[in-house]
């Protein structure tokens, strides 16, 4: 065990990071264990073991974007069954349609009560913007607006959203642009909310497969649903927007994004946050829209999930005693080590914050921003 002790603390040398260090960041061993369950396991083992109470760190944020800085993840390699799990992701299709709802019930459905307790009150779970705005509420409220200004959004018009969630996008267009809106969602509890939060708008949330629509809109949103559909699936998903949209309509993007292209996503969130998920590329966004759409705007605001993830992780904790009776401490610990490393990641811009704007044959004299 002392060897493994040593070859962890030769890894963490350079990041700052101390054992049992007397700083927010600094790991505080529970367990002897760790070390070799972290060299056999990679990332997670780590965050299996921080869910178990082996270890804590008071600033798991700061943690991570020390890691991150010092590129210690791509340092450390996994075990052969973590390298071989990812490479099936370039084999198979964990976004093929067969699999499609499966996030919905993994993640999506596991409690209205968690995400109200989390989430801004329009339950708005994607990156905020936060340019102009103090707080959670103002900072997706910006966001909302950012988008329907992007896309030209004008009454009367008819807008569809890919990955709609509990409406808040296309809540917010009906109430504040009088807009016929549709979304589609993959959650049943997410689809139940949206009906009763908006049933007294112009506002439709089916619980479907966006391969299968078929209908034609003004202008077509996506917000933090494109991390769900896999890179095999990305061409089939523009192919479906670019056909459901109308010739003079623009399709807006918001997505997270990775700096370098990949085929699967680290084996703790795959297991336990977002099965079958991955971050897209520049690249490969590039490839899938060739020949179908012009890009007309790539916006990257990135560091805002940061702040983001922050408020989220502190009215999850504020708020925790009013819904841990449906929940244990290993989910309490699961969700928190969710938070906070994304905000670490975010942090160290390892990791960005898209909205792209494209258009199927160009906007006449150029794109601006209304």
């Amino acid at each position: 065990m002392k060897r493994e002790k040593q070859i962890i603390e030769s890894l963490l040398d350079g990041t700052g990071i101390v054992i049992n260090g007397s700083n927010g960041y600094d790991l505080q061993i529970h367990n002897e264990d760790f070390y070799n369950r972290v060299l056999k396991e990679g990332s997670l083992g780590l965050g299996e073991s921080y869910m178990e109470g082996w270890w804590d760190c008071e600033r798991l944020d700061e943690f991570f974007h020390k890691i991150f800085v010092a590129n210690l993840d791509k340092r450390v390699r996994g075990n052969w069954s973590i390298l071989f799990g990812l490479a099936l992701n370039y084999i198979l299709n964990p976004g093929r349609k067969s699999r499609a709802f499966e996030i919905g019930r993994r993640h999506y459905d596991i409690g209205n009560d968690l995400y109200r307790a989390m989430l801004d009150k329009r339950l708005t779970y994607s990156c905020g913007y936060w340019k102009d705005a103090h707080n959670l509420n103002d900072a997706q409220e910006a966001k909302l607006d950012l988008i329907c200004r992007k896309i030209g959004l004008k009454r009367g018009q008819r807008v569809f959203d890919i990955g709609s969630g509990w409406g808040s996008f296309i809540g917010y267009a009906a109430e504040k642009y009088g807009v016929d809106t549709v979304g589609v969602t993959v959650s049943r509890e997410q689809k139940v909310l949206a009906d009763k939060l908006y049933g007294n708008l112009s506002v439709k949330t089916y619980l479907q497969d966006y391969r299968d629509i078929n209908e034609k809109f003004d202008h077509i949103v996506s917000v933090g649903m494109f991390e769900h559909v896999g890179h095999k699936n990305y061409r089939t998903f523009m192919k479906v927007v670019h056909n459901t949209l109308k010739d003079d309509g623009l399709f807006l993007l918001h997505t997270i994004g990775g700096d370098h292209s990949v085929g699967g996503t680290d084996p703790w969130i795959a297991k336990y946050i977002f099965p079958n998920g991955m971050l897209p590329s520049i690249q490969q966004i590039g490839k899938s829209i060739e020949g179908l759409f012009v890009m007309e705007d790539w916006h990257n605001f990135g560091a805002d999930y940061d702040k983001t993830l922050m408020a989220w992780h502190k009215n999850f904790e504020n708020n925790w005693d009013m819904i841990k009776s449906n929940y244990d401490e290993k989910f309490h610990r699961m969700w928190r080590y969710y938070l906070l490393a994304c905000a670490g990641s975010f942090r160290a811009r390892r990791t960005q914050l898209w909205q792209v704007v494209l258009s199927k044959r160009g906007v006449r004299g150029g794109y601006t921003k209304h």
